[in-house]
């Protein structure tokens, strides 16, 4: 690279180490004679202060109508609870969206409005002035000596419990911000074998189509809707574990491609907006703001954007970034346009997950007339293959099952697509490129599709057959909405073109990634085969179209014949 990436950030201008030194407070009682003097900042306009909590609650009530005591004591908060609407009505200050009306136990039910969003928040340590629910507001006078003491040991038991109650209080925080964001070593164990891509990456786990979208069967009318409905749902929950994120991020050919793109060309990120769709983690917005960028808007409709959200205060880069909650298609953002959109939005087989809908939604609502897509351009390719080893390993293995016939658990075997690494050798055909998606001007009805398709049979070894078709698809970054890709040009002949280019594959001719390819076996009890020496090339066509009944899914129809020769159909699905 031209460029030297960033260094690590200076855990110095980390606000995260303004955590760390809270978290570091033992709670021990100073036991000099001097009282400090407590400053409270104001829960509506930090540029006020006050000296007690009392007088900062009664400017809140006389300047914004809002009431602390009473929405305490309307939803009978403890002291975590406290903490928590503290936390909640400072977080919608500082990212100056409205609190909702009227608050209740659901807007608190976040552990991650434990932490604090003021670092040192003195309103926090001095919630016990507060006045108890119920209590009256009568003075006493002229207390005895008995009552002095009476009182003094009232104050004594207060404050070992309040001690007690700062002490679980960081513990709340650092298993919220430690053990469970990221360090449960009851959660170690072997990594999901790679989801697919979206959401800032990723699909699901194994070689199974994706976890967001494993419901099956079909629905009509509000039946079908509805299942939809819970489908997407369950697309955005997946996304919440830490599992899926762990390997994308882990994929390093996936990331290191947004990095070097965006780190090598500084120059079309410094000083602009950025647009960062299904942000996952925020790995992508950090690189932006990293990169320059003036502000970052990073969305995502996942629970994950908590921890985004934590990720980009822990590295100092909230002043640049803001996080926000919600579908695309419904988010109101702070901007109403953006020079960059970066996305990584890419799913198994290219288009299963049905995020790139979303991502052109915000392009024409959003993206300015010369703004860029990040990335540029897609192709999906396809080549036959033999390999004769796998179905053995995976079909004919159910014949002879320890001594027992099990030719049962073949029924279906061959109608889903199967998301695997393929070795390269297995491919027994030229690859063929069925399509190319510009994203700066492809719209959604491109996605849904017939293409023709031909390939030349170079590598069928004498006996063998061709045993199905292969998917995947080569993702390309360009500097410009002008800049080309030719059709047929893989990412390796694009990116070699001359200069800095950051292209990548997820075929079986390049190093793997967590996308794998999209294995389509033909069901030889209802097809011919093809066998070597047989055809020199095959032709037909692929259809990529939406199930009725699942909205992020894909089925994909393959016609095969000889040249000139009546064609074979099947159709796999990816649900």
């Amino acid at each position: 690279m031209a460029e030297a990436y960033p260094p690590s950030v200076s855990s110095t201008a980390s606000s995260s180490d303004h955590e760390e030194s809270w978290l570091a407070k033992s709670g021990e009682e100073e036991e000099d004679d001097e009282v400090e003097q407590v400053e409270i900042v104001s829960l509506f306009d930090q540029s006020r202060v006050f000296p007690s909590a009392a007088a900062m609650l009664d400017d809140c009530k006389a300047r914004f109508g809002f009431d602390f005591v009473a929405v305490r004591d309307g939803l009978g908060l403890d002291f975590h609870g406290c903490v928590k609407l503290i936390n909640l009505v400072r977080r919608h200050t500082k990212e100056g969206t409205p609190l909702p009306s009227p608050i209740t136990a659901d807007h608190l039910a976040d552990d991650g409005l434990l932490i604090p969003v003021l670092a040192d928040d003195a309103f926090i340590f001095c919630l016990d002035e507060l006045p108890e629910p119920g209590a009256g507001g009568q003075e006493k006078h002229a207390p005895s000596v008995d009552q002095l003491l009476q009182k003094n040991a009232q104050l004594q038991a207060e404050l070992e419990q309040l001690t007690k109650q700062f002490t679980n209080y960081r513990l709340a925080v650092q298993q919220t911000l430690e053990k469970r964001w990221g360090v449960d070593e009851e959660a170690e164990g072997s990594p999901a074998e790679g989801p697919g891509g979206k959401l800032n990456g990723g699909q699901p786990q194994s070689g199974e189509p994706s976890k967001a979208t494993t419901t099956t069967g079909s629905g009509s009318g509000d039946a079908g809707k509805e299942g939809q409905h819970e489908a997407s749902a369950y697309y955005f929950e997946s996304y919440a574990h830490n599992d899926i994120h762990e390997t994308m991020l882990k994929d390093r050919i996936r990331t290191e491609a947004y990095r070097d793109f965006i780190y090598t060309n500084r120059h079309l990120f410094a000083g602009k907006t950025v647009l960062d769709i299904g942000c996952g983690t925020g790995i992508l917005s950090l690189f932006c703001a990293k990169a320059g960028a003036a502000r970052v808007v990073a969305v995502d409709n996942s629970a994950i954007l908590d921890r985004a959200r934590e990720n980009v205060i822990r590295n100092g880069l909230d002043h640049v970034i803001t996080c926000v909650r919600g579908r695309i298609e419904d988010v109101t953002l702070p901007v109403d346009s953006f020079d960059v959109i970066v996305s990584e939005w890419m799913g198994y087989c290219l288009l299963y997950e049905a995020m790139l809908p979303s991502v052109l939604f915000a392009r024409d609502r959003y993206l300015k007339p010369d703004g860029l897509l990040v990335p540029s351009h897609t192709s999906l390719w396809i080549a036959p293959v033999a390999d004769a080893d796998y179905v053995d390993e995976t079909v004919t293995w159910w014949r002879d099952v320890y001594g027992f016939d099990f030719r049962a658990m073949q029924a279906g075997i061959c109608d889903e697509t199967r998301m695997v690494v393929m070795p390269a050798g297995s491919v027994c055909g030229a690859a063929h490129a069925f399509r190319m998606l510009d994203l700066h001007t492809c719209t959604v009805d491109d996605l849904v599709f017939t293409d023709r398709w031909r390939s030349e049979i170079n590598n069928l070894p004498e006996g063998d057959e061709v045993d199905g078709f292969l998917l995947w698809f080569d993702c390309f970054f360009a500097e410009s909405r002008d800049e080309k890709v030719e059709d047929r040009l893989t990412a390796s002949e694009w990116a070699g073109q001359g200069k800095e280019r950051v292209a990548f594959t997820t075929g079986p001719f390049g190093e793997s990634t967590h996308w794998r390819q999209g294995l389509c076996l033909i069901d030889r009890t209802k097809h011919k085969t093809v066998k070597s020496g047989e055809v020199k090339a095959l032709e037909g066509e692929i259809t990529y179209e939406i199930p009725d009944g699942h909205a992020r899914g894909l089925n994909i129809s393959i016609t095969w014949g000889p040249e000139g020769s009546k064609k074979q159909r099947q159709t796999w699905l990816l649900h």
